[in-house]
């Protein structure tokens, strides 16, 4: 019992940081959240629970659709961004239809490098 009130209330903690984050920082959280779900992905595959798996990969795919569906179209980079993430989703369905760990590896190294780009460029535009 006390363990599901602490996943709660981590649930809370976790469902108001994207809440009240500011415009900025929220691709940071999002892409937190992707590569959070695809490594539990993982762990579930390891042990056989595809199950865990497919939920797990299918809430990546969501912050990924999410990602898309929040793009400013009307800005240039946002062309390269829909078609990067286009491919990541592409890739996760695929991952979670062949059971391929691989993949989702690729995904994973993906998001890593855009959540770690994204978090330079907060460093410039809010420096310490």
């Amino acid at each position: 019992m006390r363990l599901l009130a602490l996943n709660n209330a981590y649930q809370s903690y976790e469902n108001n940081q994207v809440l009240y984050a500011k415009k900025e920082e929220l691709p940071l959280l999002l892409y937190t959240g992707a590569i959070k779900f695809i490594l539990q992905a993982r762990m579930a595959m390891e042990k056989n629970d595809w199950q865990r798996a497919n939920d797990r990969i299918q809430r990546a795919q969501k912050i990924v659709t999410e990602l898309m569906v929040t793009l400013n179209m009307d800005i240039e980079i946002s062309k390269s961004f829909i078609v990067l993430y286009d491919y990541m989703k592409e890739k996760l369905i695929e991952a979670n239809i062949k059971k391929d760990e691989q993949l989702l590896i690729e995904v994973e190294k993906m998001l890593t490098e855009l959540q770690d780009t994204w978090k330079e460029a907060l460093k410039i535009v809010r420096p310490a």
